[in-house]
């Protein structure tokens, strides 16, 4: 995918014939969504199903996503799962 460039853009996707473009995942969340003239929505989900990330190509974003990397007086941590 080059920069700047729309997933529906790199898939060649036809908006005329298929309609908007909707990826979901497993839960049957929408995780991205584009309209025919070039809005998209991109979202991410905890393992909850609460909203955790979003944005829009408007610049729009809302990230409340548990960083990898925390700091605690000067000293980095990384974040293990």
């Amino acid at each position: 995918m080059k920069d700047g460039q729309t997933i529906g853009q790199w898939l060649n996707w036809d908006f005329e014939v298929n309609g908007s473009l909707v990826i979901k995942d497993r839960s049957d969340k929408h995780i991205y969504y584009e309209h025919s003239f070039g809005d998209w929505v991109k979202r991410e989900y905890d393992s909850q199903g609460n909203r955790i990330y979003y944005e829009d190509s408007d610049g729009v974003i809302i990230d409340n996503r548990i960083p990898e990397v925390i700091e605690h007086n000067g000293r980095k941590y990384k974040l293990m799962l």
